[in-house]
């Protein structure tokens, strides 16, 4: 605050020496209004919106690349950008690489749909068992007996399988690779889980964009995308088996379904492979990353102050544009979680969410 009140001092006393103009001065104090994130894909119809949004009511401008999980990651760690966004949560190994605490706020969740591209594009279901195994490279063909197996009232084309995943560091592929590494043992062991992965066959998109974009440019291609993307590009998208052994297609409601689990208070925490019964199985939350001292990622007090006010409104009066985009909103249970570490955001140890001043 002391450095805003300074710049505006500094520009007016040049304003009235006849250097400069009162817009400058406007300007250069519009421009601590002005946020910087980068990182998922996967949420950013849903952020793109919500930006949109708390730009035309608080004027107060968001400006996000979406570059990746990985990405930003790596941008938020060398504080170039006010907030990181992530569809991973740090491991413990990534977080003692930060050099200060970091934050995990989560937005929404989402689930990571299977999309393909087949002739008429008929509904599909497929098994944890055939899903790891087409990743996997070992079933190759769409008349695989295995595959027809589960999916008898359809008669699947002899064409061949064209797997298409992620070519860039991404969250979106840390879901999907967490989901497989634990329900095939195979591809825990050759694969494992990662935002960025050795992928034993296929081609790589860069996003969600780029990999929907493959899928459909390509007959016989199967992928994961954000639901989002399938449903704006009026893609297909397969039913997937549960634990408990339900076929179960991504929704607002499946996904919020797989997100009953009991949740820790640093919301690091995966929904893959969800034990609910009525649960999509490749659902996951998609988390804002901060440091908790924000003044040790480069902010000023100004702009750390509007960045703790945004991600309260995200998680509060911002949840209301979750569903349209087919996003699921917070529980109230994630929600309370989420305050309590939103009132743990300090510039220099101020502490900035004041609990009184808050519902």
């Amino acid at each position: 605050m002391n450095r805003i009140r300074g710049l505006y001092l500094f520009v007016s006393l040049l304003a009235f020496l006849g250097f400069t103009s009162p817009s400058f001065t406007s300007n250069a104090l519009a421009k601590e209004k002005e946020l910087v994130g980068a990182g998922a894909t996967f949420p950013y119809p849903l952020y793109s919106k919500m930006f949109s949004e708390y730009y035309r009511v608080y004027k107060v401008k968001v400006n996000y690349q979406a570059i990746g999980s990985g990405g930003g990651i790596r941008q938020l760690r060398a504080k170039v950008v006010d907030f990181g966004a992530s569809d991973a949560y740090l491991s413990d190994e990534e977080l003692a690489k930060f050099p200060a605490p970091v934050l995990h706020i989560p937005i929404t969740a989402g689930a990571v749909a299977i999309s393909y591209n087949l002739p008429g594009n008929p509904s599909l279901r497929l098994t944890p068992e055939v899903l790891a195994d087409i990743f996997l490279g070992k079933i190759t063909r769409w008349d695989d007996p295995r595959i027809q197996q589960i999916n008898l009232s359809t008669k699947l084309p002899p064409m061949k399988i064209i797997v298409v995943h992620r070519s860039d560091g991404s969250g979106t592929t840390f879901i999907f690779t967490d989901y497989l590494s634990k329900v095939s043992k195979e591809w825990a062991q050759r694969v494992g889980k990662g935002k960025a992965v050795k992928w034993p066959t296929g081609l790589g998109g860069k996003g969600n964009a780029g990999v929907a974009g493959l899928i459909k440019q390509l007959p016989g291609a199967i992928g994961y995308v954000e639901l989002v993307y399938c449903l704006t590009n009026d893609m297909p998208f397969a039913a997937i088996k549960n634990k408990s052994g339900n076929f179960v297609l991504p929704s607002i409601e499946s996904v919020t379904e797989s997100a009953n689990i009991e949740l820790p208070d640093d919301m690091r925490v995966s929904l893959c492979d969800t034990s609910a019964p009525n649960g999509y199985p490749i659902s996951g939350f998609t988390w804002i990353l901060v440091y908790q001292d924000l003044s040790q990622g480069g902010l000023s007090e100004e702009k750390a102050q509007a960045l703790a006010d945004l991600l309260w409104w995200m998680t509060h009066e911002g949840q209301k544009y979750t569903k349209p985009l087919h996003f699921s909103p917070l529980s109230d249970t994630a929600k309370r979680k989420v305050e309590a570490l939103l009132k743990k955001l300090t510039f220099k140890g101020k502490v900035l969410l004041q609990p009184e001043s808050r519902p």
